[in-house]
């Protein structure tokens, strides 16, 4: 199969390292902190746009809210020759005093989702390759950023996150909860492709902040500006990997 079903590119179309956000809408944002940009496809949740960044060339494309359309985002990048993926996403903390607008860079991500188990046990790890990692830690104090390292969860059902979930995750001492970051981490590392997360805070689940219960839109306004800072963030690490 030249074309793949689903993104609508075939080898070639794109670059060897993407970001990958799960908001489409995401997708026009970095772009437009780029030197340069040019639609490639855009087909149901998934739009991908080309681009250079201080002279490195890039792929961005959105993966859709979960676990499911991201592990297609994942098969069909890796088939047209996409080497690193480095999620750009937003997520709910766990811990009390980790703010909204805050970043977090995930070292590993609990299997609370039913998409990476289809691939391998639950008890294999779902962890970022360590260069792509440190390259986010990294472009991160370059830019004068501070942000939470740690291991995270990746959970299929956002409305059945419930007070037992919720302790559980904090008191294993889990960072944040997001929703596809455990899938994303799992399938890059069985195909041999390296991977790594950097998330905006938009809530707090233990101090009742989570998203959608304080706030008109989807982000309260201090995610929405900080996503901006994490976008920056990403795209100095894939500059330099």
């Amino acid at each position: 199969m030249a074309k793949q079903p689903h993104l609508l590119v075939e080898p070639g179309d794109l670059t060897d390292i993407a970001l990958v956000p799960g908001d489409p809408g995401r997708v026009d944002r970095i772009a437009g902190l780029c030197d340069d940009h040019e639609v490639v496809a855009q087909n149901r949740e998934y739009k991908l746009v080309n681009a250079t960044y201080d002279g490195r060339e890039l792929t961005i494309c959105s993966t859709g809210i979960g676990s499911p359309s991201t592990a297609i985002a994942v098969e069909e990048l890796e088939a047209v020759g996409v080497e690193t993926l480095i999620r750009v996403g937003t997520t709910g903390a766990l811990q009390e005093g980790i703010e909204i607008g805050d970043m977090v860079v995930a070292n590993g991500a609990a299997k609370d989702e039913g998409t990476s188990q289809r691939y391998e046990s639950k008890s294999v790890p779902a962890v970022p390759d360590y260069e792509v990692l440190s390259s986010l830690v990294d472009a991160a104090e370059a830019n004068d950023e501070d942000v939470h390292v740690g291991p995270i969860a990746t959970d299929d059902a956002f409305y059945a996150e419930t007070d037992e979930y919720i302790n559980d995750w904090e008191d294993a001492g889990l960072l944040a909860v997001e929703m596809e970051a455990a899938a994303l981490f799992s399938l890059c590392r069985r195909k041999g492709l390296r991977s790594g997360a950097i998330c905006t805070v938009d809530g707090n689940l233990v101090e009742g902040t989570q998203k959608g219960k304080t706030e008109d839109e989807e982000l309260p306004e201090k995610a929405k500006n900080n996503v901006e800072r994490a976008i920056e963030i990403s795209l100095t690490a894939a500059s330099s990997l």
